[in-house]
């Protein structure tokens, strides 16, 4: 495989240049050379990382590449999405099932890793189609024991005895917030987990604010829990070397200008960037033109409407007026006079609600200097052009 411009272009006539809504591999993942390394490093060498990011900017990818890379004989890899936990119940079933998949080879080898290191219950394994690596196990909760601690300790105990580390991975790990009474499970979690020595964690999650508050803040449990890797976007000098490549590996033709123009619009997040420079790809017969990125945008928010109205459809009118404001430049300064009055959002006192109220439904953050931006780059444009445009 040789490189154009640092990007591989041989590529196979099924794949897609451009990849989203999924986890992005091989050729079509770009970048992240730093975080990637880092990353990495964190990994082999025992460092709890926590990644934080808006949504979009690819964290999921970048965990499952490195995972790639450094999963083997020396460190194995266990990895969890918490999303579909509701409770410290699912959470741990989930979390015995990552690892016992991660230190086994065969079921036979699932089973036996279940009998000897959780002896002091009773796991029932349940196979799926494929036995080989569709299995979960359930355990029967019982309050006179220590199920959740024991389970907890899993990890270390395999690690120990087989001599390898071990690296879990967390997505979503923001889930355990809405437990009943997560600080407690919180607290349960950290206390085992600080005394390992054979096993670290990178944990990682889309709702930016709650995880900053989960790890930054010193009241919570996990406050200065490892390395906390704050995500950035990706160049557009890379980005663009990127999209042109893909397109002329598939025998098409796209201008800086026209990859740029994709950068601006989707603001750099990553699986943005990848949408829409798909819809380029899927309407240019030769070479793009800027009808073809028109047409582009247009499907991308067509693609997205039904989420963003589900979104915005029982904002106030406070807080939809706080959000036209945003999009119309406003990043500081809502409390000045001029500011409550044109865009009506009634008192001072009133701004405080509307930025903890939309910050809580992840449609805004606060960036350097205090200055409030949107979350979704592409949520702003469809506001901008289809819910406050005059036209």
């Amino acid at each position: 495989m040789q490189p154009k411009n640092g990007i591989m272009t041989n590529r196979r006539n099924d794949e897609a240049p451009f990849v989203f809504g999924v986890r992005v591999e091989g050729e079509t993942f770009t970048d992240r050379r730093d975080e990637t390394e880092r990353l990495k490093m964190n990994f082999k060498y025992g460092v709890n990382t926590i990644l934080i990011s808006p949504r979009r900017m690819g964290k999921t990818s970048l965990v499952d590449k490195v995972c790639s890379l450094t999963d083997g004989s020396e460190v194995r890899i266990a990895r969890i999405d918490a999303f579909s936990c509701r409770s410290e119940y699912d959470f741990i079933n989930s979390f015995a099932t990552a690892v016992v998949r991660a230190t086994s080879n065969r079921w036979e080898e699932w089973i036996e890793n279940a009998k000897v290191f959780l002896s002091r219950f009773v796991p029932k394994i349940s196979f799926g189609q494929d036995p080989l690596n569709d299995f979960s196990v359930t355990l029967e909760y019982n309050a006179s024991n220590t199920t959740t601690e024991d389970v907890l300790a899993l990890p270390e105990k395999i690690a120990e005895e087989k001599g390898y580390r071990i690296v879990v991975c967390i997505d979503e790990f923001q889930q355990i917030g809405n437990f009943q009474d997560s600080l407690t499970f919180q607290k349960k979690l950290r206390s085992v987990w600080q005394l390992q020595k054979r096993v670290s964690y990178c944990l990682y999650g889309s709702k930016k604010h709650i995880m900053e508050t989960m790890f930054q803040n010193h009241s919570y449990p996990f406050y200065r829990f490892g390395d906390i890797i704050y995500l950035q976007k990706i160049s557009e000098e890379d980005w663009v070397k990127f999209i042109c490549a893909r397109f002329e590996a598939t025998g098409k033709h796209i201008s800086e200008s026209i990859a740029k123009e994709i950068c601006k619009l989707t603001d750099r997040y990553s699986s943005y960037v990848q949408q829409l420079a798909w819809f380029v790809w899927l309407k240019t017969q030769d070479t793009a033109t800027e009808e073809d990125l028109r047409y582009a945008v247009n499907k991308l928010l067509d693609s997205c409407e039904p989420l963003f109205i589900q979104q915005t459809e029982d904002l106030s009118s406070y807080q939809m007026n706080f959000l036209r404001a945003i999009i119309e430049g406003v990043n500081t300064g809502f409390t000045q006079s001029a500011v409550l009055s044109k865009y009506h959002l009634g008192t001072a006192a009133n701004i405080t609600r509307l930025k903890k109220s939309l910050t809580e439904k992840d449609l805004i953050m606060t960036v350097a200097a205090k200055r409030i931006e949107m979350c979704d780059p592409i949520l702003s444009l469809w506001l901008r052009e289809r819910v406050f445009s005059p036209n």
